[in-house]
């Protein structure tokens, strides 16, 4: 289907047929065996994500990055961390912060998961210029925070 010159109306129905698909797709990506049994729930994602994508980071960098407070961020890190699944260390220049990452064991089941999608995002992504490129992130948001209310 031609996506040249689409009407709203065309449009909404185009990303309404689009969007289940999308999601049922995303939905039946194999969770490999190993993190199968760790009962990780789509709040765990986005933490897993960012410390895949952008390596280790504090307590209050995830926080930030994932739009919720701290202690938020220090139950997921907790729990992610009791399972095996995170490490915690302390920053050797400064001990009151805790630094966060991803256990060694699990980094490669979390690449394997996570990086499918991340994968046909930068395929979908690259074409694009800059400007497209926040127009997709902008309206994907924009439809978030509606649907939000």
């Amino acid at each position: 289907m031609s996506t040249d010159g689409l009407s709203v109306d065309d449009g909404i129905r185009t990303l309404l047929l689009l969007m289940p698909r999308m999601v049922g797709r995303a939905k039946r990506l194999k969770v490999p065996e190993e993190l199968q049994a760790l009962s990780l729930a789509p709040r765990h994602l986005s933490l897993l994500a960012y410390l895949l994508f952008d390596g280790s980071m504090t307590v209050n960098e995830l926080a930030a990055r994932l739009e919720v407070a701290p202690a938020t961020v220090s139950l997921m890190v907790g729990e992610l961390s009791r399972k095996g699944v995170l490490e915690r260390r302390e920053d050797d220049a400064d001990r009151r912060r805790t630094i966060v990452s991803i256990a060694e064991g699990h980094q490669g089941a979390i690449n394997e998961w996570l990086g499918y999608g991340a994968k046909a995002w930068r395929q979908a992504l690259e074409p694009l210029t800059p400007d497209q490129r926040r127009m997709v992130v902008d309206t994907l948001r924009a439809y978030e925070e509606a649907l939000s209310g």
